[in-house]
């Protein structure tokens, strides 16, 4: 990705509240999202085919029968896209995630601007 470009996200939550919400900090971050699921495999559908930069996933809608796995998948579909998971509570989850091909967790609990302050650092990691 080149710099000054807007940084590509897809969002996968099951609650269309929270990507309303996410939607709007986006956007106040200058970037675009390209796409969104509310379930798993909406997101395994849809999110290899948006040219995506950065995939936001909440870890709450990753299949439960698949644990981590879900989340390698993700890694293989979308091998160069940033994956930014979102967890509810802090544990020892974020350790497996992070095991599993994520390469940022945030808390659903953080503020806003904590929020956009971590999606902000993760898509400067795109910038070359």
């Amino acid at each position: 990705m080149q710099y000054g470009s807007m940084t590509r996200v897809f969002l996968a939550d099951a609650h269309s509240d929270e990507r309303k919400a996410l939607r709007v900090l986006l956007r106040d971050l200058k970037m675009e999202v390209v796409g969104e699921a509310s379930d798993w495999s909406g997101t395994l559908d849809r999110a290899p085919t948006t040219g995506l930069d950065m995939l936001l996933v909440d870890w709450a809608m990753l299949p439960a029968s698949l644990g981590v796995k879900a989340l390698a998948d993700l890694r293989v579909a979308c091998p160069s896209a940033v994956l930014v998971v979102l967890i509810s509570h802090l544990d020892a989850r974020h350790q497996a995630a992070l095991s599993a091909g994520a390469d940022v967790f945030i808390s659903k609990s953080d503020t806003p601007e904590r929020v956009a302050e971590r999606l902000q650092s993760a898509a400067d990691t795109l910038r070359v």
